[in-house]
Protein backbone atom coordinates (compact mmCIF):
# COMPACT_ATOMS: atom_id res chain seq x y z
CA UNK A 1 0.00 0.00 0.00
CA UNK A 2 1.19 3.51 -0.96
CA UNK A 3 2.09 5.80 1.52
CA UNK A 4 -0.38 8.79 1.69
CA UNK A 5 1.37 12.24 0.94
CA UNK A 6 -0.12 15.00 3.22
CA UNK A 7 1.07 18.46 1.08
CA UNK A 8 2.65 21.09 4.34
CA UNK A 9 1.19 24.17 4.17
CA UNK A 10 3.96 27.03 5.56
CA UNK A 11 3.24 30.29 6.90
CA UNK A 12 5.16 33.23 7.87
CA UNK A 13 4.21 35.58 10.55
CA UNK A 14 5.70 39.20 10.96
CA UNK A 15 5.39 41.90 13.44
CA UNK A 16 6.28 44.99 11.90
CA UNK A 17 5.80 48.65 13.46
CA UNK A 18 5.39 51.13 10.46
CA UNK A 19 5.41 54.28 11.47
CA UNK A 20 8.29 55.72 13.93
CA UNK A 21 10.35 58.68 13.99
CA UNK A 22 13.87 59.58 14.34
CA UNK A 23 15.86 62.32 15.90
CA UNK A 24 15.27 63.81 12.08
CA UNK A 25 11.68 64.93 12.71
CA UNK A 26 11.23 67.92 14.42
CA UNK A 27 9.59 66.29 17.26
CA UNK A 28 11.85 63.22 17.35
CA UNK A 29 14.41 62.40 19.58
CA UNK A 30 16.68 59.13 18.73
CA UNK A 31 18.86 58.27 15.84
CA UNK A 32 18.18 55.25 14.03
CA UNK A 33 21.01 52.90 15.30
CA UNK A 34 19.18 52.99 18.34
CA UNK A 35 15.96 52.52 16.62
CA UNK A 36 17.08 49.49 15.16
CA UNK A 37 18.46 48.30 18.42
CA UNK A 38 15.40 48.50 20.19
CA UNK A 39 13.04 46.73 17.51
CA UNK A 40 15.26 44.22 17.31
CA UNK A 41 15.48 43.56 21.13
CA UNK A 42 11.87 43.68 21.10
CA UNK A 43 11.26 40.85 18.55
CA UNK A 44 10.29 43.31 15.77
CA UNK A 45 10.53 41.57 12.09
CA UNK A 46 11.18 45.06 10.54
CA UNK A 47 10.84 48.90 11.84
CA UNK A 48 9.57 52.10 9.48
CA UNK A 49 11.39 54.84 10.12
CA UNK A 50 8.62 57.57 8.73
CA UNK A 51 10.45 61.17 9.71
CA UNK A 52 7.99 64.09 8.80
CA UNK A 53 8.84 65.69 5.45
CA UNK A 54 12.49 63.75 5.82
CA UNK A 55 13.79 60.52 4.42
CA UNK A 56 17.17 60.53 4.29
CA UNK A 57 17.73 58.77 7.92
CA UNK A 58 14.97 55.96 6.80
CA UNK A 59 16.94 55.32 3.80
CA UNK A 60 20.19 54.63 5.95
CA UNK A 61 17.63 52.89 8.19
CA UNK A 62 16.49 50.29 5.71
CA UNK A 63 20.44 50.00 4.97
CA UNK A 64 21.38 48.73 8.45
CA UNK A 65 18.34 47.09 9.11
CA UNK A 66 20.18 43.48 8.14
CA UNK A 67 23.13 44.12 10.59
CA UNK A 68 20.61 43.97 13.49
CA UNK A 69 18.40 40.54 11.58
CA UNK A 70 15.57 43.05 10.71
CA UNK A 71 14.30 44.07 7.19
CA UNK A 72 15.24 46.94 5.72
CA UNK A 73 12.00 49.05 4.95
CA UNK A 74 12.40 53.22 3.86
CA UNK A 75 9.49 55.45 4.36
CA UNK A 76 8.29 59.10 5.03
CA UNK A 77 5.30 61.07 6.37
CA UNK A 78 4.70 63.37 3.96
CA UNK A 79 2.42 66.50 4.70
CA UNK A 80 -0.03 66.77 1.95
CA UNK A 81 -2.25 69.49 1.31
CA UNK A 82 -5.10 67.49 2.95
CA UNK A 83 -2.91 65.83 6.01
CA UNK A 84 -0.36 63.55 6.50
CA UNK A 85 0.10 60.72 4.51
CA UNK A 86 2.48 57.52 5.29
CA UNK A 87 4.51 56.34 1.68
CA UNK A 88 6.46 53.12 2.52
CA UNK A 89 8.68 51.68 0.61
CA UNK A 90 9.79 54.45 -1.61
CA UNK A 91 12.95 55.80 -1.89
CA UNK A 92 12.67 59.26 -2.33
CA UNK A 93 10.59 62.34 -1.05
CA UNK A 94 7.31 62.39 -2.01
CA UNK A 95 6.34 66.17 -3.16
CA UNK A 96 4.71 68.04 -0.52
CA UNK A 97 1.63 70.13 -0.01
CA UNK A 98 0.03 68.29 -3.18
CA UNK A 99 -3.51 66.80 -3.23
CA UNK A 100 -3.93 63.61 -0.85
CA UNK A 101 -4.99 61.68 -4.03
CA UNK A 102 -2.69 62.84 -5.98
CA UNK A 103 0.23 62.24 -3.41
CA UNK A 104 -1.08 58.31 -3.10
CA UNK A 105 -0.90 57.86 -6.65
CA UNK A 106 2.70 59.38 -6.58
CA UNK A 107 3.32 56.61 -3.72
CA UNK A 108 2.21 53.47 -6.22
CA UNK A 109 3.97 55.08 -9.37
CA UNK A 110 6.99 54.79 -6.75
CA UNK A 111 6.05 51.26 -5.95
CA UNK A 112 5.36 52.11 -2.21
CA UNK A 113 2.15 51.23 -0.03
CA UNK A 114 0.04 54.73 0.87
CA UNK A 115 -1.44 54.00 4.29
CA UNK A 116 -3.34 56.94 6.03
CA UNK A 117 -1.99 57.66 9.80
CA UNK A 118 -3.78 59.04 12.70
CA UNK A 119 -7.13 59.70 10.49
CA UNK A 120 -9.28 62.40 11.57
CA UNK A 121 -7.51 63.78 14.34
CA UNK A 122 -7.05 67.36 12.76
CA UNK A 123 -4.89 68.27 15.77
CA UNK A 124 -2.03 66.16 14.29
CA UNK A 125 -2.56 66.52 11.27
CA UNK A 126 -4.97 63.86 10.32
CA UNK A 127 -6.68 63.75 6.98
CA UNK A 128 -10.37 64.50 7.48
CA UNK A 129 -13.38 62.28 6.49
CA UNK A 130 -14.53 63.74 3.52
CA UNK A 131 -11.36 63.88 1.76
CA UNK A 132 -11.33 59.89 1.91
CA UNK A 133 -14.97 60.03 1.62
CA UNK A 134 -14.40 61.29 -2.08
CA UNK A 135 -11.54 59.31 -2.61
CA UNK A 136 -13.41 56.57 -2.30
CA UNK A 137 -16.32 57.37 -3.57
CA UNK A 138 -14.27 58.32 -7.10
CA UNK A 139 -13.34 54.72 -6.65
CA UNK A 140 -16.46 53.20 -6.29
CA UNK A 141 -17.97 55.06 -9.28
CA UNK A 142 -15.12 54.17 -11.60
CA UNK A 143 -15.27 50.53 -10.64
CA UNK A 144 -19.37 50.89 -11.86
CA UNK A 145 -18.45 52.56 -14.81
CA UNK A 146 -15.65 50.39 -15.90
CA UNK A 147 -18.01 46.99 -15.29
CA UNK A 148 -19.65 45.82 -18.75
CA UNK A 149 -23.10 45.88 -19.02
CA UNK A 150 -25.33 43.35 -19.37
CA UNK A 151 -26.13 44.02 -23.09
CA UNK A 152 -21.86 43.38 -23.10
CA UNK A 153 -22.08 40.11 -22.42
CA UNK A 154 -21.96 37.64 -25.05
CA UNK A 155 -25.06 35.07 -24.59
CA UNK A 156 -24.43 31.94 -26.86
CA UNK A 157 -27.47 29.73 -28.00
CA UNK A 158 -27.05 25.66 -28.28
CA UNK A 159 -25.40 25.80 -31.72
CA UNK A 160 -22.38 27.63 -30.11
CA UNK A 161 -23.37 31.14 -31.93
CA UNK A 162 -24.26 34.57 -30.50
CA UNK A 163 -27.80 34.91 -30.16
CA UNK A 164 -30.02 37.88 -30.37
CA UNK A 165 -27.20 40.48 -31.78
CA UNK A 166 -25.45 40.15 -28.55
CA UNK A 167 -22.29 41.16 -30.27
CA UNK A 168 -23.82 44.10 -32.71
CA UNK A 169 -25.78 45.84 -29.38
CA UNK A 170 -21.97 45.62 -27.38
CA UNK A 171 -20.09 47.51 -30.07
CA UNK A 172 -23.39 49.60 -30.79
CA UNK A 173 -23.95 50.69 -27.00
CA UNK A 174 -20.53 51.23 -26.24
CA UNK A 175 -18.03 51.11 -28.42
CA UNK A 176 -14.05 50.77 -28.04
CA UNK A 177 -13.52 53.95 -26.84
CA UNK A 178 -16.33 54.21 -24.27
CA UNK A 179 -14.54 50.94 -22.97
CA UNK A 180 -11.33 52.57 -22.58
CA UNK A 181 -12.04 55.69 -21.28
CA UNK A 182 -14.11 53.93 -18.23
CA UNK A 183 -11.17 52.06 -17.80
CA UNK A 184 -8.79 54.38 -17.37
CA UNK A 185 -10.96 56.29 -15.19
CA UNK A 186 -11.20 52.96 -12.89
CA UNK A 187 -7.59 52.56 -13.23
CA UNK A 188 -6.50 56.54 -11.64
CA UNK A 189 -9.29 56.28 -9.32
CA UNK A 190 -8.06 53.48 -7.91
CA UNK A 191 -4.36 54.38 -8.02
CA UNK A 192 -5.50 57.34 -5.61
CA UNK A 193 -7.05 55.37 -3.05
CA UNK A 194 -4.92 54.53 -0.53
CA UNK A 195 -3.59 50.67 0.46
CA UNK A 196 -4.86 50.46 4.31
CA UNK A 197 -5.56 52.83 6.96
CA UNK A 198 -3.79 52.86 10.81
CA UNK A 199 -7.16 51.76 12.83
CA UNK A 200 -5.01 51.74 15.96
CA UNK A 201 -1.94 54.49 16.87
CA UNK A 202 -0.89 54.29 20.00
CA UNK A 203 -0.78 58.06 20.56
CA UNK A 204 -4.11 59.18 20.41
CA UNK A 205 -5.55 60.03 23.78
CA UNK A 206 -8.59 58.69 24.33
CA UNK A 207 -9.41 56.04 21.27
CA UNK A 208 -11.96 57.27 20.38
CA UNK A 209 -10.61 58.19 16.91
CA UNK A 210 -8.72 54.50 16.48
CA UNK A 211 -12.46 53.22 16.95
CA UNK A 212 -13.49 55.79 14.23
CA UNK A 213 -10.80 54.78 12.16
CA UNK A 214 -11.70 51.13 12.37
CA UNK A 215 -14.96 51.52 11.16
CA UNK A 216 -14.53 53.24 8.60
CA UNK A 217 -11.29 50.66 7.28
CA UNK A 218 -14.36 47.84 7.93
CA UNK A 219 -17.03 50.14 6.21
CA UNK A 220 -14.84 50.13 2.77
CA UNK A 221 -12.91 47.19 2.82
CA UNK A 222 -9.15 48.82 3.91
CA UNK A 223 -6.71 46.58 5.41
CA UNK A 224 -5.93 48.55 9.32
CA UNK A 225 -2.76 48.55 9.97
CA UNK A 226 -1.44 49.43 14.30
CA UNK A 227 1.67 51.43 14.96
CA UNK A 228 3.57 53.02 18.26
CA UNK A 229 4.51 56.09 16.15
CA UNK A 230 6.96 56.51 18.47
CA UNK A 231 8.99 59.77 18.68
CA UNK A 232 11.25 58.46 21.72
CA UNK A 233 12.95 54.80 21.96
CA UNK A 234 11.00 53.48 25.11
CA UNK A 235 8.02 53.58 23.01
CA UNK A 236 9.04 51.65 19.52
CA UNK A 237 6.76 48.54 19.08
CA UNK A 238 4.20 49.64 21.38
CA UNK A 239 2.14 48.87 18.68
CA UNK A 240 2.13 46.37 15.61
CA UNK A 241 1.25 45.25 12.38
CA UNK A 242 0.55 41.42 12.44
CA UNK A 243 1.35 40.27 8.92
CA UNK A 244 1.00 36.44 8.11
CA UNK A 245 2.73 35.42 4.37
CA UNK A 246 1.35 32.12 3.08
CA UNK A 247 3.85 29.81 1.85
CA UNK A 248 6.65 31.44 2.64
CA UNK A 249 9.74 31.29 4.99
CA UNK A 250 12.40 33.35 6.28
CA UNK A 251 14.71 32.78 2.92
CA UNK A 252 12.32 34.16 1.22
CA UNK A 253 11.36 37.56 3.59
CA UNK A 254 12.32 41.27 1.63
CA UNK A 255 10.34 44.24 1.71
CA UNK A 256 8.44 43.76 -1.25
CA UNK A 257 7.03 40.67 0.62
CA UNK A 258 6.22 43.03 3.17
CA UNK A 259 4.73 45.35 1.07
CA UNK A 260 2.25 42.69 -0.83
CA UNK A 261 1.25 41.50 2.40
CA UNK A 262 -0.04 44.96 3.34
CA UNK A 263 -1.57 45.90 0.12
CA UNK A 264 -3.20 42.54 0.30
CA UNK A 265 -4.69 43.15 3.88
CA UNK A 266 -3.07 39.91 5.70
CA UNK A 267 -2.75 42.24 9.01
CA UNK A 268 -3.77 42.08 12.47
CA UNK A 269 -3.85 44.97 15.01
CA UNK A 270 -1.54 44.11 18.13
CA UNK A 271 -1.02 46.80 20.91
CA UNK A 272 -1.32 49.05 23.42
CA UNK A 273 -2.36 53.20 24.09
CA UNK A 274 1.12 55.20 24.73
CA UNK A 275 0.78 56.58 28.88
CA UNK A 276 -1.81 59.17 29.47
CA UNK A 277 0.92 61.42 31.17
CA UNK A 278 3.15 60.73 28.12
CA UNK A 279 0.48 61.41 25.45
CA UNK A 280 -0.62 64.51 27.40
CA UNK A 281 2.83 65.87 27.24
CA UNK A 282 2.95 64.50 23.66
CA UNK A 283 -0.70 67.05 23.24
CA UNK A 284 1.08 70.06 25.15
CA UNK A 285 3.93 69.87 23.04
CA UNK A 286 1.58 69.54 19.89
CA UNK A 287 -0.63 72.90 21.10
CA UNK A 288 2.52 75.18 22.09
CA UNK A 289 3.72 74.55 18.73
CA UNK A 290 0.67 75.08 16.75
CA UNK A 291 0.27 78.11 19.07
CA UNK A 292 3.90 79.37 18.46
CA UNK A 293 3.01 78.87 14.41
CA UNK A 294 0.22 80.87 14.65
CA UNK A 295 1.30 83.40 17.31
CA UNK A 296 4.66 83.87 14.35
CA UNK A 297 1.83 83.89 11.59
CA UNK A 298 -0.32 86.48 13.00
CA UNK A 299 2.82 88.99 14.04
CA UNK A 300 4.19 87.95 10.27
CA UNK A 301 1.01 89.19 8.59
CA UNK A 302 0.32 92.05 10.99
CA UNK A 303 4.30 93.63 10.76
CA UNK A 304 3.09 93.10 6.33
CA UNK A 305 -0.21 95.52 7.73
CA UNK A 306 1.80 97.91 9.33
CA UNK A 307 4.32 98.14 7.22
CA UNK A 308 1.95 98.71 4.37
CA UNK A 309 -0.06 101.01 6.16
CA UNK A 310 2.92 102.84 7.22
CA UNK A 311 3.94 102.86 3.33
CA UNK A 312 0.42 104.31 2.35
CA UNK A 313 0.75 107.19 5.21
CA UNK A 314 4.15 108.06 3.55
CA UNK A 315 2.69 108.12 0.03
CA UNK A 316 -0.46 109.99 1.54
CA UNK A 317 1.94 112.66 3.39
CA UNK A 318 3.55 112.90 0.38
CA UNK A 319 0.93 113.98 -2.02
CA UNK A 320 -0.43 116.30 0.96
CA UNK A 321 2.94 118.21 1.09
CA UNK A 322 3.59 118.18 -2.71
CA UNK A 323 -0.10 119.44 -2.91
CA UNK A 324 0.07 121.59 -0.33
CA UNK A 325 3.54 123.20 -1.88
CA UNK A 326 1.72 123.42 -5.03
CA UNK A 327 -1.44 125.34 -3.10
CA UNK A 328 1.55 127.88 -1.92
CA UNK A 329 2.69 128.55 -4.98
CA UNK A 330 -0.19 128.92 -6.20
CA UNK A 331 -1.86 131.29 -3.70
CA UNK A 332 1.65 133.29 -3.59
CA UNK A 333 1.52 133.63 -6.94
CA UNK A 334 -2.05 135.12 -6.79
CA UNK A 335 -1.26 137.40 -4.00
CA UNK A 336 1.79 138.65 -6.15
CA UNK A 337 -0.39 139.52 -9.26
CA UNK A 338 -3.35 141.22 -7.18
CA UNK A 339 -0.75 143.32 -5.34
CA UNK A 340 0.52 144.31 -8.49
CA UNK A 341 -3.34 145.02 -9.83
CA UNK A 342 -3.81 146.89 -6.38
CA UNK A 343 -0.87 149.03 -6.64
CA UNK A 344 -1.75 150.01 -10.53
CA UNK A 345 -5.02 150.74 -9.29
CA UNK A 346 -4.05 153.09 -6.58
CA UNK A 347 -1.48 154.92 -8.26
CA UNK A 348 -4.23 155.84 -11.13
CA UNK A 349 -6.86 156.89 -8.21
CA UNK A 350 -4.19 159.09 -6.68
CA UNK A 351 -3.84 160.39 -10.06
CA UNK A 352 -7.00 161.69 -10.84
CA UNK A 353 -7.21 162.96 -8.01
CA UNK A 354 -4.22 165.60 -8.19
CA UNK A 355 -4.54 169.00 -9.16
CA UNK A 356 -1.87 168.84 -12.06
CA UNK A 357 -4.32 166.27 -13.38
CA UNK A 358 -6.95 168.60 -13.31
CA UNK A 359 -4.90 171.47 -14.86
CA UNK A 360 -4.03 169.38 -17.67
Amino acid sequence: MAARVVPITVSLTLRIDPHVHSEASYDGTDPVDLILEQAAEIGLDAVVVTDHDAIEESLRAAELAPLYGLVGIPGVEVSTAEGHLLAIGVEEMPPKRRPYGETVEWVHDHGGVAIVPHPFQRSRHGVKRRVLDALVSDDANAADAGEPADSDVLATDTDGGSANGANESSSDAGGPDGGDENSEAADVAASRAPDAVEVYNSWLFTGYKNRRARRFADAHGYPGVAASDAHSLSLVGRAYTELTIPDATRADLDASLILDAVRGGATEVQGRRTPIPISARHYAIGAARQSGYYAKLGALRSGKAAKAGALLSGKAAVTSAVLGGRAAKTSAALGRRYAVLGAMRGARLLSNLSPLSRSL
